[in-house]
């Protein structure tokens, strides 16, 4: 078979997302934000097939911008938790951001 070449490709595993195993570290986020005033944040992140959840506060524009985090939990009783100590809210207060 002289003259004929053969396309060799790198092996890759298929997955159903496309996404190669390197990428699948950090998947989805999504935001919950409080209904008040916009500031307090709570980011619900896949990382390594567990969810994380980051309480952050924003600061407005005038005052320079920026985010301080506050903490970030696992689940969702230590999420309570760490709003009940570090915020004025609670669950119920919380919307999905859009």
């Amino acid at each position: 078979m002289a003259g004929w070449r053969v396309r060799l490709r790198a092996a890759r595993p298929r997955r159903a997302n496309r996404i190669t195993p390197g990428q699948s570290y950090f998947r989805e986020v999504s935001e919950w934000v409080c209904d008040c005033c916009g500031r307090w944040r709570v980011s619900v992140e896949l990382i390594r097939g567990r969810y994380r959840f980051r309480l952050t506060r924003r600061y407005p524009e005038r005052f320079g911008g920026g985010r301080n985090v506050l903490g970030e939990v696992g689940s969702v009783p230590e999420l309570e938790e760490l709003l009940r100590r570090r915020t004025p809210l609670t669950l119920a207060d919380l919307h999905e951001a859009a």
